[in-house]
């Protein structure tokens, strides 16, 4: 007893005492910490520092606060907003014929392109002032997932002067003079613009562009000026072709001292008009079967003056933060937007094809091993629709959540790759044949588009999600990382010393609260709700705890080594990601007022989410290179097993069914499918005949019935069924005429394609 005093005194002493404690566990703790710092380039910090958290930083602490997540609004559209989404975003879909797009002209029309700069729909982001439209994230989202849904030509080109280039970057960032100039022509269609980053040896470590800018005298419109000679090669600049005015990022540098002191300016972005001498608008690019322009753009010898620098000579050098800080758009509205797309066609459309396409007299959505892959799309929608809206509302609220920009942008596109994949194995032959009737083909060539622009997925995985959370979502490590560099060591320790008590309690809390939780199945965690739902939040702030505790013990073990070791952290990535998506699912649940057709689809989304968790903790530990430190995580987080499971089939098969019923949860998860009201449309066709089939279902069982009976000759279709069925009286004249309208339309939505002998013209490209 005497002994177990003695150790509490030293320990309270130890902890409590400040000099001693400075002395013997902080101290020599700053010094390992200053050691393990993962050394950061200055792309990199600035990339860290960009951009703020939310939601995301609260399932990284570990202790999501559900009320306050439920608070935040939905996103929801102002009157200027819907009269547009109304009208003119439904005029131009009705312009689009995404077969003569794609496969004739391989380029929009005319008479779109000039639709698309009379009604403003470059200019969404453009304030009112400058004469465009001011949109929120949410339209600018529906805007571009609508129209993706029928063109990914026509919603690339909308998107991109929308998203990360010189709209947005001189909204933020340019001086008066520039944004009275430049942005009133943007906003009005006068100027086209692009925005030039990528180079041959320069993706996504934009460290590396070798594109370079020196600053140095020169004639200018007749004087001699101060400013900038510019060399650069950029390639899959999308509108490059068309642009006429060019954004463009390079290397500063300022041999001669002109402008200061620092010849390494830094990346800088400045805004050429695409005729300016020296400027060479290069051949076009041809991204896999899509019509949108995309190409290079190169200058030799440019002379450009200081305040063509966007936001003037004052931003020279702070390009790559000015980039970090307008990504958000690109990463959490453009790109998944198209995922948004993907979703919302492919299960309105299979949902359609699978009840219409029959085999052994029943549709082949009523066979299990195509029910699987249905409810796979069904249930992967919802998630997507979910992270899409949850996105949505942290833009709309004014944030820039890095972290979470990059999640929607990974884990959408990659959920896309997956949903078209499904849709195409359903469809078959219907989804291979290229033609005016085929809503899959062109989507699912351009998928490996969106996953590869705005920082290939497998960068966003392995380095950004985990890499960037773990510092910016953390409560203590970024703060510990600026004592640690403060040049001023005992005034850095003094600020590690505070830190770092509070960081040992907020491990503590987490390890011995992972067991608890772990013994008792998080029973005793507070849910914001009751029924069905509630033991998923419990689940949730269970596995929340869990990242916050093995995050905590990657970085102490592995320090720098961490980020090296991309599969182990993409892994706690991955946990992270999955708590947010799940999290988007049951808010978007409450937010739909709890709808009963929707459960099922919560139900294969959370129960998905809940075992991919699983999955990615069960590799992290089965990985990581301190096997005592991987066990002891291990029995803390599942002391009792991992006992998440995958959605049964059960579930797929109930998903399944939902999507070949026609009516309001249909038509809620599919609203961003357009259709039009016509047999020859390239949706329309399908849609048509699946309402028609579910309006005669009745019809369709007893002529099934009569053909077992023997009543009525087996395999018919068409007029044949119509005729043989009205001559067994087994249908009434009236009857008959209506079916033989829906035979017409199954025929055609089941055809595919054809074309006469020499009817497909060749287009030759040069290369």
């Amino acid at each position: 007893m005497e002994i177990l005093i003695i150790l509490i005194v030293a320990v309270v002493l130890l902890f409590a005492v400040k000099e001693i404690r400075r002395s013997l566990i902080s101290r020599p703790m700053f010094g390992f910490f200053k050691r393990v710092l993962p050394p950061l380039s200055q792309t990199e910090r600035e990339a860290m520092t960009a951009g703020d958290v939310w939601w995301d930083a609260e399932l990284f602490r570990g202790r999501p606060d559900w009320h306050k997540f439920h608070q935040a609004k939905a996103p929801q559209f102002s009157e200027a907003e819907q009269a547009f989404i109304d009208n003119q975003l439904e005029q131009l879909l009705a312009m689009l014929d995404d077969f003569k797009i794609v496969q004739q002209d391989a380029d929009l029309p005319k008479k779109v392109w000039d639709y698309l700069r009379k009604e403003k729909f470059f200019a969404m982001i453009i304030d009112k002032e400058y004469g465009g439209l001011d949109f929120s994230p949410a339209a600018n989202s529906h805007i571009v997932s609508r129209i993706a849904s029928r063109s990914i030509s026509a919603a690339v080109t909308v998107m991109v002067p929308n998203s990360l280039g010189p709209g947005e970057l001189l909204s933020h960032y340019g001086t008066s003079e520039q944004k009275n100039y430049w942005l009133p022509r943007l906003a009005d269609g006068t100027d086209i613009p692009c925005f030039a980053l990528t180079g041959p040896e320069a993706g996504s470590d934009a460290g590396a562009i070798p594109d370079a800018g020196i600053i140095c005298k020169g004639e200018f419109e007749g004087e001699e000026v101060t400013g900038i000679r510019l060399n650069w090669d950029k390639r899959y600049i999308t509108l490059s072709p068309v642009a006429t005015v060019v954004g463009l990022a390079f290397k500063l540098y300022d041999p001669d001292g002109l402008i200061g002191d620092k010849e390494d300016i830094g990346i800088t972005c400045a805004l050429i008009p695409s005729d300016h001498p020296g400027v060479t608008t290069g051949d076009r690019h041809l991204p896999l079967n899509q019509a949108f322009m995309n190409g290079t753009t190169s200058g030799k010898d440019v002379f450009i003056p200081l305040d063509w620098i966007i936001g003037g000579a004052d931003y020279a050098g702070k390009g790559w933060r000015m980039l970090m800080e307008c990504l958000s758009a690109g990463r959490g509205i453009s790109l998944p937007a198209l995922a948004a797309a993907t979703g919302h066609v492919t299960q309105r459309m299979t949902g359609a094809y699978a009840y219409v396409r029959q085999q052994f007299g029943l549709p082949i959505g009523k066979f299990e091993g195509v029910q699987e892959a249905m409810g796979r799309i069904g249930g992967t929608n919802y998630t997507v629709e979910s992270m899409r809206r949850l996105t949505v509302a942290a833009l709309v609220d004014g944030r820039s959540p890095s972290v979470i920009t990059a999640m929607t942008k990974y884990h959408m596109t990659e959920m896309g790759r997956n949903m078209i994949e499904y849709a195409m194995d359903i469809h078959a032959g219907k989804g291979i044949q290229l033609g005016p009737k085929n809503y899959l083909g062109h989507n699912y060539m351009g998928n490996p588009i969106s996953i590869t622009v705005e920082g290939a997925n497998i960068l966003t995985r392995n380095l950004m999600i985990f890499g960037q959370g773990a510092t910016r979502c953390h409560p203590y490590v970024l703060k510990e990382m600026e004592a640690a560099s403060n040049p001023d060591e005992e005034e850095g320790l003094r600020e590690f010393d505070e830190l770092l008590i509070k960081h040992i309690g907020f491990a503590a809390s987490n390890f011995f609260g992972s067991l608890w939780m772990g013994l008792t199945g998080a029973r005793f965690n507070e849910s914001p709700v009751s029924g069905a739902t509630s033991r998923y939040y419990q689940q949730l702030t269970r596995m929340s705890r869990a990242l916050a505790l093995t995050a905590d013990v990657a970085m102490l073990i592995l320090g720098g080594d961490l980020k090296r070791k991309e599969m182990l952290s993409a892994r706690l990535g991955d946990v992270l990601s999955h708590l947010y998506m799940a999290s988007a699912v049951l808010k978007r649940y409450e937010d739909d007022g709890r709808q009963s057709g929707d459960f099922v689809y919560v139900d294969y989304a959370v129960q998905h989410h809940l075992h991919a968790i699983g999955e990615a903790f069960k590799g992290f530990f089965a990985n990581f290179p301190n096997r005592w430190i991987a066990w002891s995580l291990r029995l803390a987080i599942f002391p009792l097993g991992m006992h998440y499971r995958k959605p049964s089939d059960e579930l797929l098969q109930d998903i399944a069914d939902s999507m070949m019923e026609p009516g309001v949860t249909r038509d809620r998860h599919t609203f961003l499918c357009y259709w039009k009201d016509d047999p020859k449309d390239m949706t329309g066709h399908m849609e048509l005949a699946f309402v028609g089939m579910k309006e005669h279902e009745a019809v369709y069982k007893r002529l099934q019935k009569a053909e077992r009976r023997g009543e009525l000759e087996p395999n018919l279709a068409g007029d044949e069924l119509v005729k043989a069925a009205r001559k067994a009286d087994l249908i009434s004249a009236d009857e008959a005429k209506s079916l033989k309208k829906v035979e017409q339309l199954r025929m055609r939505a089941i055809a595919v394609d054809q074309f006469a002998a020499g009817s497909i013209k060749d287009r030759t490209f040069a290369s």
